[in-house]
Order: C-alpha cells, then structure tokens, then sequence
C-alpha cells in the first residue's frame, strides 16, 4: 500500500471514528436545546462537512458542542418564551443561527481571528467552567426522568421538588450511563464509551419496558430549507436577532480556534484562524437554514480524529457523511432513545468541560486573576456568557495596564547628569549646568501617563532635562499629550531646556505628525545617541 492509498485509508478511520462520538453527543445536545434530536444531527453533518472543506484547520472536527449548545438553547427558549411556541418563533431562531454564520464568515474576512489568541486565561477558563456547570444544571431534573425548567434560578428554587416526583428507572439509566462512560475505556478505549452506554441502555431500555421518557419521533429524509421562513421574517425588531447572534458567533470562534491550537500541537501543524473562522461560518449559515445547531471545532472528536489516524480535510468530510447515513436510516432506532441516557452523557460533557487545573490553582495565582475568573464564571451561569466574557476582558485589560504601568514607573528613573570634570574650563565647575537625565523603559501609555507627570513635577531646580526614549518603542494618543503637557511646562513655564535622545520610528512618527517636533521641542534638540548629546552638551557648558 502506498503512501497516498495509506493516507486515505487513516483518514477514512479517523472520520468514522469522529463520527461513533459525534452521533450520541449531537443527538444529546438536539435534545437538550429544545429543538429536537434531529436539529443536533443537522448541525452536526451540515458543519462537520462544511467546515472540514472551507476551514483553516485540516484535522478538526466541527459540530455541536457544549458551549454552543448551551447558549442556543437559552436563545431558543427566549424566543419560545416570546412568541409562545417552538413553531411561531422557528422563523427568529433560524435567522439568528444564520446571522452568527455570517458574522464568522465576516470575522474572518475581516483577519479577526488573528486576535483570539489574545484572550486571557482567566476569562477562558471562567466561562469554559461556567459552561460545564450550566449543562449539568440542565441535566439535573433529566437525571431523574424530570422536565428541566430553562432558567438556572428555577432549577436551583424548584429541587426540593425531585424527591416526591423522581422516577427511579430513569435515575438507574442516568447512573448505569455516567457508569459505563467512565468505566468502559478500562476495558478497551478502541470503541468510545458513550456509544456503547448508548446502544446497551436503550437496548435494555427496551427490552425490559422501562417506563422513562424518549427521544420520540424522528423527521425522515432530507432536512428542508428554510428560506421562506427568513423571507417572511418581521425585522422590525433587529437587536433581538442580532446580539444573539453575536454571542454565537464569538463563542464559536473562540471555541473553534482553542481546538484548532490544540490540533496544532498533536499534529505539527499550523492552522489558518481567519480561513477557520470563514469555514465555521459556512457551516454555520448553512446548519441555521435547514433548522440544525450551531456548533465549533469540538475538541474530543478532533482528538479521537486525529489519534484514529485523521490528517487531511477528508477525514472531517467522511464524519459528516457518516452522520447524514445514520439520519436517513436509523430513526427509527433514534426515537427509542432513554432521555436520562442523554442527560447522563451531558454530565459527562460538562465535568469535562469544567477547567480544574485553573480551579485548583485558584489559591497561587495572582489574587486579581482568581477574582476574574470567579467574576467570569459567575456572570456565564446567572447573567449571560458574551456579558461574562465582555466583563472579564475589560477587568483583565485593566489589571494589564496596571500591572504595565506599575512595571514602567519602577523602571523610570530621574538622576543628575554627571557630564565628567572636562566638561569645564580650569576644573572649575561652580557655573556647572544643572541637567538632569529622565529615562523611561517600556512604552509610554494611558496607564503610565500620571506618573509620567508626577516624575516631572518633582523634578528640582534645573536647566535643562534630558528625555532618554532608547527603550520606548510605543507611545499611544494619551502618553502623546502627557510629553507635550510637560515639555510646554518645561519650557515656557519654568524656563527649562528639554532634549530627547534615542527616540525611535513611532515615537518619532507620533510626536512628528502632532507637531510636538519641531513646534514643541526644536529638531536641533533630538539626538539619535547619547555620545552625541553629551558632546552637544559639553559644549555648551564651556
């Protein structure tokens, strides 16, 4: 067998295998959302293959996933909740996964999947917590053959109801399912557990007559386009479809490209973000009008992928066709799925979403990442996840620049200029100019700039003051302003001579194209090195 024929036979096995995990986990997240089974195996096919043809990541595996779901299924019951069925609001719901689709689509176009990688850990791993915790929330009353509410406060006020109204049988599936899915891999990992809890345990289910609630009928065929919907849709109210659609596609993105890194590592490879985020996109657009999920790169399928032997776009491909199979043949096995079978699958998803090794150092790390993390996760399960994560980024920004700042002013430093005894005429040194030498390590932004002020208001009685910027390679619009602030104080005010020395291109182009060189501080007083300002300055003193 060649090198070619090998390849494809490895990525054939790594798609099959994706898909064994992919099929128990879109049929549970489906049903989890509200929408139904069915609506998790669109996603999952219309995504894994779009995304696996357009994406920037050859080896990942797209679907629906833990994160995504979540927040679908709280915009779904949203708009339930408005329009007062599934049917009346199907036409916002559809149009909301579109619109997430296209804003990918656009984040890619637009090369902002090259600023994800920015994102601090300790948002990632409030949120990536807070997720887990809200699925197995959800799963809770599942657990036990019990309807879940879709508000996490209701779940949290109505659990003192599960005891007189918990059925029995479906709390031994739960269990007996959670059971196998952490059990099994001691005997063998070659088939994924979750597939054997599910096959086994609808088996059982059936054949003993377990009185616990099921999946339930399964469309046939071919999933419809939903155009017509769009077409009719009222837009009279557009901020209802299109913040939620902005979550969806932030989340997305950020759940796609933390896969695609990961890919990364177990491959030797590099991914595409922007060609990635346009792939999920696609996939997403597409999965929106037949009625499917949202989904991202999913972390464990594209793990087994890749274990499985899965290197090229091929492999994601045959994931997806693997699933549209099963769509069109196995409804009728589908529908007699134990709901407390797919509730016990999500517990797992959610513990292993969860982000432990954050937890466990949440006591040695610096006390400001522990409490955005805690704020973060907090705010996903009781407020909303793009609130959370938009919360986060700016409570982590700001300790960024503190903690800039900070650094900047230790290493600021202001000292007299010794120039050297020859710098004066007989030794005598009583006419000896006063010059004191300002140096500034690190760039000059909004966070240094008070400090910068303060420095130069202590500065003592003196004749002139030497700026040295080797070690500034930035100055923002606020560090801009703070240098004319004091150079005018400087110079008009206190009569004091101002030099700068070893300033480089931005800087330089920054304070040019503000005028503050030569308006402010005259051209004959900028000098490329220090050598060349001491001898400027000796010869003046003479």
């Amino acid at each position: 067998m060649n090198m070619k024929t090998q390849g494809m036979t490895n990525d054939l096995f790594g798609g099959l295998t994706a898909a064994v995990v992919a099929l128990p986990l879109a049929l549970a997240f489906g049903v989890q959302s509200g929408m139904g089974a069915t609506a998790g195996l669109y996603g999952a096919i219309a995504l894994g293959i779009l995304a696996a043809l357009f994406g920037g990541t050859k080896t990942q595996i797209s679907g629906p996933t833990g994160p995504m779901a979540v927040v679908a299924a709280a915009i779904i019951a949203d708009e339930v909740a408005r329009y007062g069925s599934l049917d009346a609001a199907l036409g916002t719901i559809i149009a909301t996964f579109v619109l997430a689709g296209i804003f990918q689509i656009l984040m890619g176009l637009s090369m902002m999947g090259s600023y994800i990688r920015y994102m601090p850990y300790p948002v990632i791993s409030g949120f990536m917590s807070g997720i887990g915790l809200i699925i197995i929330f959800f799963q809770i009353f599942p657990l036990f053959g019990l309807e879940s509410s879709s508000q996490i406060t209701e779940i949290f006020t109505s659990l003192h109801t599960i005891p007189q109204s918990m059925n029995v049988q479906a709390l031994l599936l739960s269990s007996l399912t959670i059971a196998i899915i952490y059990l099994f891999p001691k005997i063998t990992k070659k088939v994924p557990s979750t597939l054997v809890a599910l096959i086994s345990l609808t088996i059982i289910a059936v054949l003993l007559k377990l009185d616990v609630p099921i999946i339930g009928d399964i469309p046939k065929g071919l999933p419809d386009i939903h155009i017509d919907t769009l077409l009719s849709l009222d837009w009279h109210h557009p901020m209802v479809i299109i913040i939620p659609a902005l979550t969806l596609a932030a989340l997305g993105s950020i759940d796609s490209l933390l896969t695609s890194v990961i890919a990364d590592n177990k491959t030797k490879t590099k991914h595409n973000p922007n060609q990635e985020l346009v792939g999920q996109g696609i996939g997403n657009a597409f999965a929106g009008l037949i009625g499917g999920l949202p989904g991202a790169g999913a972390t464990m399928r594209t793990v087994v992928n890749i274990d499985a032997g899965g290197r090229t776009r091929l492999s994601g491909v045959v994931h997806g066709l693997i699933l549209l199979f099963v769509l069109l043949g196995a409804g009728e096995f589908a529908k007699l799925i134990p709901l407390p079978v797919l509730a016990g699958i999500l517990i797992t998803v959610g513990i292993g979403i969860i982000d432990y090794k954050g937890l466990k150092h949440i006591n040695a790390v610096p006390r400001s990442e522990a409490t955005i993390m805690i704020i973060v996760l907090v705010l996903t399960i009781f407020v909303n996840l793009l609130q959370a994560v938009a919360v986060g980024m700016v409570l982590a920004s700001i300790l960024f620049m503190k903690q800039m700042g900070d650094l900047a002013e230790e290493k600021a430093e202001s000292i007299p200029l010794d120039l050297g005894e020859d710098a004066f005429l007989d030794g005598d040194t009583k006419h000896k100019r006063k010059i004191y030498l300002q140096n500034f390590d690190g760039p000059i932004f909004f966070g240094f700039t008070s400090y910068f002020s303060k420095i130069i208001s202590q500065l003592p009685t003196v004749e002139a003051v030497v700026f040295r910027m080797e070690k500034v390679p930035y100055i923002d619009q606020s560090g801009i302003y703070a240098i004319e602030d004091t150079v005018l104080e400087l110079t008009q005010d206190r009569g004091i001579e101002v030099y700068i020395v070893g300033i480089q291109d931005q800087p330089y182009d920054m304070l040019n194209r503000l005028r503050l060189i030569p308006d402010v501080i005259s051209q004959e007083n900028v000098f490329e090195d220090f050598e060349s300002l001491k001898k400027h300055l000796k010869g003046k003193t003479k």
